[in-house]
């Protein structure tokens, strides 16, 4: 196989161009076909419940893998090494949890979005500022997401950030203002089709480029550690109490802290995040939604795995091509490669792959949380359901520009996966805590809730600037725990009485 020596700019030809026009032509007709007929916000919001459970599921896997997956987990790989999959460990636990814990109880309140849980269970206030936190946390890290996906392209095609940042917001706003729900769920399948045969194909590609296939990987890139999964820290027997207490403090990527993060980290990020859980709401009843999210770490774990393995691919074939230039920003990696060395074809299934992967975005949860929790409890409560449907729509538009300005504003930052986390690090300890306080006990705390969530955020935002200063020696994965922590203690504190269930604040499931 010929290995090219430099890139100056792009390399795709038209057979590159025709697989993506296809590929995206394909996706938007299925948008456009599956969102015809929306008549009412339950239609746009939901699809009225009659999504099958596989395609929600594949869904989910779209929504939680998106181009920061398809980027910089090979990223993180060839820079770093697999401990990131330790996450995964805590994230299986969690999606236990939330089958068990937190489904029936959105389904048991008929929640249109999971904050209706909260304003039933708690009071408005605990709902507003729980849809407002989600609003913050979702803006930050989906403009992340958009700004990964919109950088990989500019790679590729050799054009400018904003070009590909505009043609991401357009696509998605076409076919989610158009079809809410039911088109986001469909294109979601297509997409993780595509994009997972796009990285089996890319391991194959690597293979064969490789000299000794997959022998040479497991041990070039296993030699150098590029493979480790497991960070047990200093070992207390041999190295002192004193060395892994500070590790504990300070390494995010420690198996301990890795697996609690992924545990609480992935059951605020799922089952507090409207944008995923939303997929698990437009199934017909509880049972289905909770077999679907039980099956969902297949799909995601295979997608994570083969996307670590391109990333030791990476490190195997540069390794044995050093003469080979390497990009400015090692988050690049793959696009890079795929631009630099990838035949005609093939660039272009993966170029689809990340755009498709991109393509999703939170506009369908933005505008339902802003629609359910604040437009039409607060700001306009007498209006008919064809209005709530036209400003759904109008939200639509609005959250894909105002995306598309917080992914351009980032984009002087590097280490995109770990910082999607840190964002979601500052405010999803208050959801979570909260939840918990809601699922688990019968306090009826609303504004003391409220003020504690913000109290969480603000200390949490507070100690990750100190962290990133390096003035505080503290790991920003325990930002996640403490948050949790402070919200529920202060929640249950505060709350007042128990009380036993009523029919107000237990509504029988529909």
């Amino acid at each position: 196989m010929e290995i090219q020596a430099a890139w100056p700019g792009s390399s795709l030809t038209w057979p590159d161009y025709a697989v993506v026009l296809i590929l995206l032509a394909l996706l938007l007709l299925v948008g456009l076909w599956a969102g015809r007929r929306e008549e009412s916000t339950a239609d746009f919001f939901l699809g009225n419940r009659r999504i099958p459970w596989w395609a929600a599921g594949l869904s989910f896997v779209a929504t939680e893998i998106s181009a920061v997956t398809l980027i910089s987990v090979p990223a993180i790989a060839f820079l770093e090494n697999w401990e990131y999959a330790q996450f995964f460990l805590g994230s299986f636990l969690a999606r236990l949890v939330i089958a068990l814990l937190f489904i029936p109880a959105f389904y048991r309140y008929q929640c249109t979005s999971i904050y209706e849980f909260l304003g039933q269970r708690f009071g408005p206030a605990t709902q507003i500022t729980g849809s407002l936190l989600f609003f913050i946390t979702r803006l930050l890290a989906s403009g992340v997401r958009l700004l990964v996906a919109a950088l990989a392209v500019s790679v590729l095609l050799g054009l400018p950030l904003t070009w590909t940042i505009a043609l991401f917001t357009g696509i998605s706003i076409l076919y989610i203002a158009w079809g809410g729900i039911k088109a986001i769920i469909w294109t979601n399948v297509v997409q993780t089709l595509v994009f997972t045969v796009a990285g089996l194909a890319a391991v194959g590609w690597l293979l064969a480029a490789i000299d000794g296939g997959a022998a040479a990987v497991l041990a070039i890139a296993g030699r150098a550690g590029k493979m480790t999964i497991f960070n047990w820290g200093p070992n207390p027997a041999t190295a002192g109490l004193g060395p892994f207490l500070a590790s504990l403090a300070t390494d995010p990527n420690l198996f301990v802290l890795a697996t609690l993060n992924g545990l609480f980290g992935s059951m605020a990020a799922f089952g507090t995040d409207q944008e995923i859980m939303q997929r698990l709401l437009t199934v017909e009843t509880r049972q289905i939604s909770q077999k679907t999210m039980l099956l969902t770490p297949l799909g995601s774990g295979l997608v994570m795995f083969i996307f670590l393995f391109i990333g030791s691919c990476l490190y195997t074939f540069y390794a044995q091509h050093p003469e080979l230039p390497l990009p400015v920003k090692g988050d690049t990696i793959f696009p890079y490669f795929i631009g630099q060395q990838m035949s005609a074809g093939w660039r272009g299934l993966m170029l689809a792959a990340v755009i498709m992967a991109s393509i999703d975005s939170p506009l369908g949860s933005l505008t339902t949380s802003f629609v359910t929790d604040l437009y039409r409890p607060v700001l306009y409560p007498h209006g008919s359901d064809r209005h709530y449907l036209l400003i759904s729509r109008l939200g639509v538009i609005i959250f894909g520009l105002l995306l598309a300005v917080i992914a351009y504003a980032c984009s002087a930052g590097e280490k995109f996966l770990w910082l999607a986390f840190k964002i979601g690090g500052v405010t999803y300890g208050s959801l979570l805590g909260v939840f918990l306080l809601g699922l688990l006990t019968k306090r009826r705390g609303n504004r003391i809730n409220a003020a504690a969530m913000i109290l969480a955020a603000l200390l949490m935002l507070a100690l990750l600037i100190l962290s990133e200063k390096k003035l505080l020696p503290l790991g920003w994965t325990w930002l996640l725990l403490l948050g949790t922590l402070l919200t529920f203690s202060v929640g249950w504190l505060g709350g007042g009485q128990e009380v036993q269930p009523t029919a107000d604040l237990r509504p029988p499931s529909g």
